[in-house]
């Protein structure tokens, strides 16, 4: 597989210039992501710059407030091209359909992704703190089915997760993985994880990968390290 079209990096940095600086150090990544860390601090100038250098934007502001307002913030986003929007599902289906009514007929317009459950939390943060009285694969598969009726390209879920929603959400839909994680390196704060090999064999069209590539002293070396994994499936 070409490890290039499959791999999402996140650019977690605080300033524009160490973000720049990263991308200089790995111009074989194809997919950057851009967060809410670094769109604060640099605002749509990123999103130039990465477009300028022919990359693919994950624009991950994780949108989530009413209506109209992710009507708008969608329609702002139309204006950067950028390939990938994330919209939390807990928005309901009037924010969902909002968003989708924005980009539908947009050339060039973004795939939206919608947000099922954040990959830092478990089934004892779902049951009590968030009170949700469900199995937290049930809940995640009730937010992917509410973005695929909505209208919405896919969803952004655990590695943990895929299977399933493969399963029953079919092959169209795009799932989207955080949460990856090589044997060699560190859990972090994602408490749902897999290794490259073993999301992509449970249905992951895409994995996003931060810590263990960009937090390292050789993010080359664990790029090489993780494109060698992904070369035998």
């Amino acid at each position: 597989m070409n490890i290039a079209e499959h791999i999402i990096v996140p650019l977690d940095v605080p300033t524009k210039s160490e973000a720049i600086a990263l991308i200089n150090k790995l111009p074989q990544v194809l997919w950057w992501k851009v967060g809410l860390e670094l769109f604060v601090s640099a605002g749509t100038d990123i999103l130039t710059l990465l477009k300028e250098r022919q990359k693919r934007i994950f624009l991950d502001l994780k949108f989530h407030d009413i209506p109209n307002t992710i009507a708008g913030a969608c329609r702002s986003a139309l204006a950067h091209e950028v390939d990938f929007l994330t919209i939390h599902c807990t928005g309901g289906k009037n924010a969902l359909k909002a968003a989708v009514e924005v980009v539908q007929h947009a050339a060039n317009h973004p795939k939206l992704l919608g947000i099922t459950l954040l990959t830092s939390l478990n089934s004892r943060d779902l049951a009590f703190d968030l009170k949700i009285p469900l199995e937290l694969p049930e809940y995640v598969l009730q937010m992917a089915l509410l973005a695929q009726e909505s209208g919405l390209d896919g969803v952004v879920c655990s590695p943990q997760e895929v299977e399933q929603l493969r399963q029953i959400c079919g092959h169209d839909f795009l799932l989207i993985c955080p949460g990856v994680r090589p044997k060699w390196s560190v859990t972090g704060d994602q408490r749902r994880v897999m290794t490259p090999a073993q999301a992509i064999g449970a249905g992951a069209d895409y994995l996003v990968i931060g810590r263990p590539i960009t937090q390292v002293t050789d993010p080359v070396e664990a790029w090489e390290k993780i494109a060698s994994e992904l070369a035998t499936i």
